[in-house]
């Protein structure tokens, strides 16, 4: 057990030191003053404490035994997504979370982010690095991805299932896959968003009339004021402006700690959570969100290495999985308060306060770990 402690990624450990101080200062003053929110910070340190436990103790499981049982983590991951549709109470207009003894949220779509990243590892890693085929794996992979990203969007949650797409598109583009494929699927991508696009302002009016009687208005009022920004209406359209102007009005240095209560944060809703890089933008302005993409881009770096120097193709796939889930987590949620990604419930990875979300993008880290640390070669079972 040394030894495999020895071989944890100490820089990586460092990062997530510097992200927990940032997140707890962070929370704290976006929550000062409202007793609703009292102890959040509190909590989030605790929540880092259990996390870094987490961690710790899937570095010493070897990742191997979960590639092996990788149909029975993707079954229980579609049980968890089909209860949580069918027996959760609706909060925020979604089905997405259950309800734990002493208040705590558990939402099954994050863990299936893992999931599925260990799923089309061990699916990719039959090939042993040879190119991928379009019937018995790329199709394959489609199927297995379809299923969870379908299960997600009918909660509704669309910020998780992009996630699941972004997480294949990111594995699939290291593995092995044939140029002529790439260019047949960004063509259909592309395709597909120009053609959606041009529909949804061709049929504006009816499609909203149709999510008005399906009481599914915000997702209109999300995608609209996306597409068109300067003619939409609406809370998203009006809170996404306040959250652009409040983070402009941080400048250079921003206003100093604590010192970030302008009139346009108090009109954009958890602030503490989904919408915490406001918090950054004002109280520490250009300088201090730089610091902290430094922070993620150093994590990234670091991960990004250890996949690289895995003799396994399954655990490099693993990790690349992880690594592409915070790239686009951070870019979405950021490029949401700045105008250039829609609204979403997308948080800050290891900064927005939420205990799921955090004890298992700790999880992450520690199968991150447990790849580093299993280093052996050995003949790949097939």
């Amino acid at each position: 057990m040394l030894n495999k402690l020895k071989k944890i990624d100490l820089g990586i450990i460092f990062i997530l030191l510097a992200l927990m101080a940032a997140s707890t200062l962070l929370v704290h003053s976006a929550t000062y003053g409202n007793p609703e929110y009292a102890n959040y910070d509190v909590k989030t340190m605790i929540f880092y404490g259990a996390g870094f436990a987490i961690a710790l103790c899937a570095s010493f499981f070897d990742y191997r035994v979960l590639l092996k049982a990788w149909h029975v983590l993707y079954g229980l991951g579609l049980i968890l997504l089909v209860a949580v549709y069918l027996l959760a109470p609706e909060i925020n207009g979604a089905k997405s979370w259950f309800i734990l003894p002493g208040g705590l949220l558990f939402q099954p779509a994050e863990m299936v982010k893992i999931i599925l990243i260990i799923t089309v590892a061990f699916l990719m890693g039959r090939r042993q690095g040879d190119p991928l085929r379009i019937r018995q794996d790329l199709f394959v992979v489609a199927v297995f991805s379809f299923v969870p990203f379908l299960l997600v969007m009918i909660q509704p949650d669309l910020g998780n299932a992009i996630i699941y797409l972004v997480i294949v598109l990111g594995m699939l583009w290291i593995g092995n896959v044939r140029y002529t494929h790439v260019l047949i699927g960004l063509s259909i991508i592309v395709g597909c968003l120009i053609l959606f696009m041009s529909l949804f302002n061709t049929y504006n009016q009816q499609i909203h009339d149709y999510m008005e009687d399906h009481n599914k208005t915000h997702w209109y009022v999300r995608i609209n004021g996306f597409i068109n920004p300067d003619t939409a209406s609406g809370d998203d359209v009006y809170q996404a402006n306040k959250a652009k102007i409040a983070i402009g009005s941080g400048g250079l240095t921003g206003d100093g700690y604590m010192k970030g209560e302008s009139k346009n944060r108090k009109f954009i809703p958890y602030p503490y959570s989904d919408a915490i890089f406001v918090v950054v933008g004002e109280e520490f302005g250009f300088q201090g969100a730089a610091i902290l993409l430094m922070l993620y881009f150093l994590l990234i770096y670091r991960m990004i290495i250890i996949a690289f120097q895995c003799y396994d193709l399954r655990g490099s796939f693993i990790v690349i999985g992880i690594v592409s889930m915070y790239v686009f987590q951070v870019f979405q949620n950021i490029g949401m308060m700045i105008g250039l990604m829609p609204i979403t419930g997308i948080t800050l990875p290891f900064i927005s306060y939420g205990g799921t979300s955090l004890l298992l993008n700790m999880l992450c880290i520690g199968i991150v770990f447990s790849v580093k640390v299993h280093q052996e070669k050995y003949e790949m079972a097939t």
